[in-house]
């Protein structure tokens, strides 16, 4: 049995701080939103969806207590809406994806909503805790550093310099400013107040004045972490061939901070002829990898040359990549592992200039590969994020 991806939409990305359009909305309220907007560009029956999994990282307060049954509850879906709230860390809205293609194809389920939420500005990074981080007796064993050490680790190793990933951080930013100037993101939904009054109508982030001279001016984000709290000699102590660490992360060559959510809708032949809907692409493989946690952020490579393995693909069969730019060094190192080149990756921009609201980004990279192989009339495309702890997660679809 083959899963279908009917559609896929994603919210506006506000800036996750107090200053940011998405403040003063809940995630709730972001996720019940795009639940409402899919039910009313598509009208279906909404007692065909079966379940609604949801990815979200930092899981208390707001995000707590299930976040996606409480978005199912807020749905005006009906009581039978099942909810579960999944952490792959950065990969949770794409794992949702996974599993809710999973359960189609086993024949366990015949249509499932799938995606992520996070309200970085409401509900603060790390603020979970966690032993990965926070327990000495996990950390110190594993050489777990902070992820911007990790990134920073990939630079000196592979020997990017401060100007390359800079330059990366620039195309970004442009490459994003052109799409959001053509209306290249179809996929994306202006979120409105209870009134049907604009909330955000674009995504908040992206900085069309910049300049490599403007980043050059910004100072490492990392160092004084790295070299005060002895994070470099952890890092160091696992990778003796690495002198020093260079510190050439900044926050302009690293994911924004926002809030957003993203949604896909997954279903089977049938849960198509049911609603009356055509599918935009079917999903092909997925694959998750581990490696290394110390320099943590290098096994999206893995995880997709695991999904390709599984068709009988390789990385020239694929059209188009989208690789969570989680840090400039990742999707560096990503094209130079893969041997795939910078025009086939992240055609417009990436978490640099948009933003990474962590447990929605998978969901939304595979809203933006599909508008963007629809836009340029190809077929096949393949997502992939870094995950916390040295894991990877990829996805390959195809268009229909």
């Amino acid at each position: 049995m083959e899963a279908f991806i009917y559609d896929a939409l994603r919210s506006v990305r506000g800036k996750g701080n107090r200053k940011g359009a998405l403040n003063g909305t809940t995630p709730t309220y972001l996720v019940a939103s795009l639940l409402k907007e899919l039910k009313a560009r598509h009208d279906f029956d909404p007692a065909l969806v079966e379940d609604l999994i949801l990815g979200c990282v930092t899981q208390i307060m707001d995000q707590g207590a299930n976040i996606a049954k409480t978005a199912a509850q807020q749905s005006g879906y009906g009581d039978h809406l099942c909810g579960v709230t999944l952490n792959r860390f950065c990969g949770s809205g794409l794992e949702a994806v996974n599993q809710a293609a999973a359960y189609v194809k086993s024949g366990f389920s015949e249509l499932i909503i799938a995606g992520g939420v996070e309200s970085m500005s409401r509900v603060k990074m790390g603020s979970d805790g966690g032993a990965l981080m926070m327990d000495p007796s996990v950390a110190l064993p594993g050489h777990i550093v902070p992820q911007g050490v990790s990134a920073d680790l990939i630079a000196s190793k592979y020997g990017y310099s401060r100007k390359d990933v800079d330059e990366f951080a620039y195309h970004s930013q442009m490459r994003a400013a052109q799409a959001q100037q053509e209306n290249r993101f179809k996929s994306r939904v202006s979120i409105k107040d209870v009134n049907g009054i604009s909330i955000l109508d674009h995504d908040e982030n992206i900085r069309p004045s910049t300049t490599m001279e403007t980043l050059a001016g910004l100072d490492p984000a990392f160092a004084m972490m790295g070299q005060m709290a002895g994070f470099d000699a952890v890092a160091i102590d696992r990778y003796p061939e690495v002198e020093f660490i260079d510190h050439v992360h900044h926050a302009g060559n690293s994911s924004a901070i926002v809030d957003g959510t993203a949604l896909a809708m997954i279903g089977s032949k049938a849960a198509g002829e049911k609603m009356g809907m055509k599918p935009r692409a079917k999903i092909l493989s997925v694959a998750v990898a581990g490696d290394d946690p110390t320099i943590m952020l290098t096994a999206p490579a893995p995880a997709s040359r695991k999904a390709l393995a599984k068709i009988g693909m390789d990385k020239n069969d694929i059209d188009l990549f989208e690789v969570n730019e989680a840090f400039a060094a990742v999707p560096m190192r990503f094209m130079q592992d893969m041997g795939v080149p910078f025009d086939k990756v992240n055609v417009n921009g990436g978490a640099i200039a948009l933003g990474h609201p962590l447990g929605a980004t998978g969901c939304m990279l595979l809203g933006t590969v599909i508008d963007e192989l629809e836009r340029q009339n190809k077929s096949t495309g393949l997502v992939t994020l870094c995950i916390g702890g040295g894991m990877g997660i990829a996805t390959i679809i195809e268009r229909v």
